[in-house]
C-alpha cells in the first residue's frame, strides 16, 4: 500500500514551534531554522521546487520569481494581515493562490498604537532615558520633564478599518475626540458607538488634528499618503503615530518638519526603508523629539500563533481542494 507524499511546504523564517510542530505533522515542511531574511534566488529556488510557500513581510514574492517558466507554487500562504511584500495580481494570473492572516493582529496593534499615543506626549522614553542611561536626576520638580495630557486632544485616525476602529475604541476611553478619513465612511451605528467624525478631506482633517494616527495599509494608491505636502498641513504642536507601514510617510520630510519645529514630533513603529532606520530619526529620538519602536506592534506570542494557526488553516483547505477562508484578490487591494 502507497503511503500519500505530503506537500512541501517552504517556511521563510522561524515561526512559534508550537506552529512548526504541527506543519511537520501535516505536512513536508521545510523550515527556516536560521530565521535570517531568504535572498530572492533562495526565495525563487522555493518557488520552484515547493507546493506552497509560507512567507512575511520580509520576504518580496515578485512577478519574476512567480512568473518563472519552471515555478512550482500553488499556494502563497503569507504569514501576515499585509501582503504589499507579494505581487498579488502576477501571482493570481499565474494561477497562484494567496492567502493572508486577518483579523489576528488587530488588538495588538491597536495596544501599541495606544501606546504611542500616551507615550510621546508625557515623554515616556525619554523620562526613561534618565534613570537607565545614568543621566543625572535632580529629583522631582514643578516644571521638570513636562509633557502634554491628550484627554480632550482631536484624534485623526488615517484607515477606519478593523485596527482603525479599535484604536478609536481605546482612544474614546482616554478622553480623546475621534476623527478619521476613509474611503468610505463606516455604518452609521459605528461611527455613533465611536462618537466619530468622518472627514471626506484627508487635507482638511490633517489640518485640525491634535494626533495623527496611521493606520491603513500600504498599497500603491497609499504610498506617501502623507506626502511632503500633506505633512506641512500639520500644525506645529501636533504628532505623528505609526503602526502601520512606514511607505504610507514621505519620512525625509517628516524628518525635516520635526527637525524645523514645524510639526511636533513623532511615534513610529514602521520605517519607510525596514529594516535600515534613518540615523536622523534615531538622532531626533536622542532628541527626545520621536519615540522609535522596532516594528513591535504586532509582536505578542498569542498573536504569532494565531497567525500560524490561520496558516495552516488556509493551507489545508486549499491542499483540500477547497476555497481557503482568507484568501486574498487583486481586487480586494
Amino acid at each position: 500500500m502507497s503511503v500519500k507524499k505530503k506537500p512541501l511546504v517552504v517556511v521563510t523564517r522561524k515561526l512559534p514551534d508550537s506552529i512548526e510542530t504541527r506543519m511537520r505533522e501535516l505536512f513536508d515542511a521545510r523550515i527556516n531554522l536560521e530565521d535570517t531574511p531568504m535572498s530572492a534566488e533562495q526565495l525563487a529556488e522555493a518557488a520552484r521546487t515547493a507546493d506552497v510557500l509560507v512567507p512575511t513581510v520580509t520576504d518580496h514574492i515578485t512577478a519574476d520569481i512567480v512568473n518563472q517558466p519552471d515555478c512550482k507554487l500553488r499556494l502563497i500562504a503569507n504569514f501576515g494581515n499585509g501582503v504589499d511584500n507579494i505581487d498579488v495580481e502576477a501571482a493570481h494570473a499565474r494561477g497562484i493562490t494567496v492567502t493572508n492572516t486577518p483579523k489576528v493582529l488587530t488588538e495588538d496593534t491597536a495596544d501599541m498604537t495606544m501606546a504611542l499615543i500616551l507615550a510621546v506626549p508625557r515623554r515616556m522614553i525619554e523620562g526613561a532615558s534618565i534613570l537607565t542611561e545614568g543621566k543625572p536626576w535632580p529629583g522631582w520638580s514643578p516644571t521638570w520633564m513636562l509633557g502634554h495630557r491628550i484627554g480632550g486632544k482631536r484624534l485623526g485616525i488615517i484607515g477606519m478599518g478593523r485596527i482603525g476602529q479599535a484604536v478609536a475604541r481605546r482612544a474614546r476611553a482616554f478622553g480623546l475626540q475621534i476623527h478619521y478619513h476613509n474611503r468610505r465612511p463606516v455604518a452609521p451605528k459605528i461611527a455613533e458607538e465611536l462618537g466619530a467624525t468622518y472627514w471626506e478631506s484627508l487635507d482638511q482633517m490633517l489640518a485640525r488634528m491634535d494626533i495623527i494616527s496611521v493606520n491603513c495599509p500600504h498599497t500603491p494608491a497609499t504610498y506617501h499618503l502623507l506626502s511632503a505636502r500633506r505633512l506641512k498641513l500639520i500644525r506645529k504642536d501636533a504628532y505623528i503615530v505609526n503602526t502601520a507601514r512606514g511607505e504610507v510617510t514621505d519620512e525625509d520630510t517628516l524628518i525635516k518638519l520635526i527637525e524645523g519645529g514645524e510639526i511636533g514630533g513623532a511615534g513610529l513603529d514602521v520605517y519607510e526603508h525596514e529594516p535600515a532606520v534613518n540615523p536622523k530619526l534615531v538622532r531626533l529620538a536622542k532628541a527626545g523629539k520621536v519615540t522609535l519602536l522596532p516594528h513591535m506592534g504586532s509582536a505578542t506570542i498569542e498573536g504569532r500563533v494565531e497567525m500560524g494557526e490561520k496558516v495552516i488553516i488556509n493551507i489545508r483547505t486549499f491542499l483540500d481542494a477547497h476555497k481557503p477562508p482568507d484568501r486574498v484578490l487583486p481586487s480586494m487591494l
